[in-house]
């Protein structure tokens, strides 16, 4: 290959990662690109990412396709440094614009548009698919919106006279179910349940959410007790931090508790690091940083890295309790369920209504034990059962 052609391959976007999935190119051949300019955006089960161009020059040749799969080293594409300036002055004229043949078709694409459609993962392929309403029938923002309210009109492919539509999985969720899937049969699950009365802390909150909120700019709320209860019985009972690589058990000094939250498109798991080290506060102002960010798609790679236990809320849909699948190369997750009232016995002659929650552990049964693991969830009821 000549000296003057720059390979830029997938790299590594971040621990246990090992392929992604090309999302959408965002450069074209023949287009001029400067240096750390994006030229393509993947996908792998924790975050979107754009790929940046090393070097300033032309892209000579792509050299993968969108929704492909690819492998950490993968070739991308091909680039013509800016070493060659001769041809980079001849190339900027003349360089090839899917814009403006898209305007020729009627289909101009507005910049406001391509921000919006890679911000909701939108390629550039179904926003050409997409009906414009805008003059000469161009794609505008309401269009957009529509189209990501009704996916599954506009991806859908109805098979005639079956009943039955084909919607392709978006690179996210391909992701996610190959990291599911591999999870489910490399680890043998087990779980384990325990309801957990939270009546004291629901109080708390009621009593101290303005003071709270005045004092820290937050929110305060049950997720951030659970956060803070998980991370100390996980100092005390490491093992559930641990994770498998082959036949060696890594154990971490650290806590960084992954919280699964739910977007347009998937999951996404952000990571709350060193979480065990927090108070309630901090823990809070990391909550809401970080699901603002997930639902917002402004997630980086380090807001997802190096998690070493998660945390789910399926309590949130209204579900009372689940069961959840452990993230790989994670060992364990807890699952929340919703807090319901219900009346229990308060004193030996007396009962009275009290707001209780479901709680599952779930496990990797090579690492962790039954009894282990029931001794790290009462240990979590404990904790959050003497609130006061």
């Amino acid at each position: 290959m000549s000296d003057r052609i720059v390979e830029i391959q997938l790299p590594k976007l971040g621990e246990s990662i090992v392929s992604a999935t090309v999302v959408q190119w965002l450069k074209e051949e023949g287009d001029v690109v400067m240096k750390d300019e994006p030229i393509l955006e993947v996908s792998t089960d924790k975050v979107n990412s754009e790929i940046p161009a090393p070097h300033a020059g032309v892209l000579t040749e792509k050299l993968a396709f969108e929704n492909e799969e690819l492998d950490v080293g993968a070739p991308l594409a091909k680039i013509l440094t800016e070493k060659h300036e001769k041809v980079l002055a001849a190339a900027a004229p003349t360089t090839n614009c899917p814009m403006a043949d898209q305007e020729e078709k009627n289909d101009f694409l507005s910049p406001a548009v391509l921000n919006l459609a890679r911000k909701k993962g939108i390629s550039v392929e179904e926003l050409y698919q997409i009906k414009g309403s805008g003059q000469s029938g161009r794609v505008t923002k309401k269009d957009v919106e529509d189209f990501i309210e009704k996916p599954s009109l506009n991806n859908a492919q109805e098979t005639p006279n079956s009943g039955i539509e084909k919607l392709p999985m978006s690179g996210l969720r391909k992701a996610i179910a190959e990291n599911m899937v591999r999870s489910f049969y490399q680890a043998p699950h087990a779980s384990l349940v325990a309801e957990v009365d939270v009546t004291n802390i629901m109080e708390s909150i009621k009593a101290n959410k303005a003071s709270f909120m005045d004092q820290h700019g937050v929110k305060i709320t049950i997720t951030s007790y659970m956060i803070q209860a998980i991370a100390q019985a996980a100092t005390k009972y490491p093992m559930v931090n641990a994770s498998v690589d082959k036949d060696t058990i890594l154990m971490k000094r650290f806590v960084n508790l992954g919280i699964a939250v739910s977007i347009e498109n998937g999951v996404v798991v952000p990571v709350i690091k060193d979480c065990h080290m927090k108070d309630l506060p901090t823990i809070a102002k990391d909550v809401a940083r970080l699901s603002d960010r997930a639902r917002n798609n402004t997630l980086n790679q380090e807001d997802v890295q190096e998690g070493s236990i998660t945390m789910t809320n399926f309590g949130m849909t209204g579900m009372h309790m689940g069961v959840p699948i452990i993230r790989h190369p994670e060992v364990a997750i807890v699952g929340i369920g919703s807090i319901h009232k219900t009346v229990s016995p308060i004193s030996d002659t007396a009962f009275g209504i009290r707001q209780k929650v479901f709680l599952t552990l779930t496990f990797d049964h090579r690492v962790i034990d039954g009894i282990y693991g029931a001794d790290f969830l009462g240990y979590i009821k404990t904790s959050l059962e003497n609130v006061t």
